[in-house]
C-alpha cells in the first residue's frame, strides 16, 4: 500500500481549526525517506463552476476585485456545493445568483480538479452550458462584479495579462478550448 502512496503513509489527522469555509489538519505523515512529522493540511469546500458558452462563441463572467490577492479580472460564475446538493446543481444556481441568467438544458460536466494537491483539498467540479436565458438581475449582491460575455478568443490574450483569475477560471476555459482542437 505504501508503494501505491509513492512511499508516504498516513497515520491520522487531528483538526486544529474547523468551520464551514475551511478546515486546517494536522496530518501525521511518513515520508519515503522515513522521517515522521506532523503535516499541514487545508481542505476547503467543494465549489462547483459554471462556464456558460454563448452562440457567438463568448463565455459569461464577472469582472471583479478579489482582495486577498489584490487583483482584478474575470472568473466564471460558481460556488459552494451545499449539503446535499449534486454540484451540477449547484453551478446552475450560483450562475442564476450571481449573473441573472438561468443555464438552460442539461449541463455536461466539464472538468473536475484539485488545484494545489499538495497541501490542500479543494475540489472543483465545472459544468459546461451552451445556452442561458436572463431571468432576472443578480441576487449575491456580495459575489457579483460587472458581467459581461467575454469572447474566448481573447482568452489568452487576459492570461497573458494575468486578468483570469484562479484555477477555477483558467483551467476550465484552457481545457474548453483545447477540447475544442482535438
Amino acid at each position: 500500500m505504501v508503494e501505491e502512496q509513492g512511499g508516504w503513509q498516513v497515520f491520522g489527522e487531528r483538526l486544529v481549526y474547523d468551520n464551514r469555509w475551511v478546515k486546517v489538519g494536522l496530518t501525521d505523515v511518513q515520508a519515503p525517506d522515513g522521517v515522521r512529522f506532523d503535516y499541514h493540511v487545508v481542505h476547503l469546500a467543494r465549489i462547483a463552476i459554471a462556464l456558460i458558452v454563448d452562440d457567438q462563441d463568448r463565455a459569461l463572467m464577472s469582472w471583479r476585485y478579489r482582495f486577498a490577492t489584490g487583483q482584478w479580472g474575470y472568473e466564471l460564475l460558481g460556488g459552494l456545493v451545499e449539503e446535499g446538493e449534486e454540484p451540477i446543481a449547484t453551478a446552475a444556481r450560483e450562475a442564476r445568483e450571481e449573473s441573472g441568467w438561468q443555464p438552460l438544458g442539461e449541463g455536461e460536466h466539464l472538468v473536475s480538479f484539485e488545484p494545489l494537491p499538495g497541501q490542500i483539498t479543494a475540489p472543483v467540479d465545472v459544468f459546461l452550458w451552451h445556452k442561458a436565458e436572463k431571468v432576472g438581475e443578480p441576487t449575491d449582491i456580495e459575489e457579483t462584479g460587472r458581467l459581461e460575455w467575454v469572447p474566448l478568443s481573447r482568452v489568452n490574450e487576459l492570461v497573458g495579462r494575468q486578468q483570469l483569475l484562479g484555477s477555477g477560471t483558467l483551467i476550465p476555459l484552457l481545457h474548453y478550448l483545447n477540447s475544442r482542437r482535438s
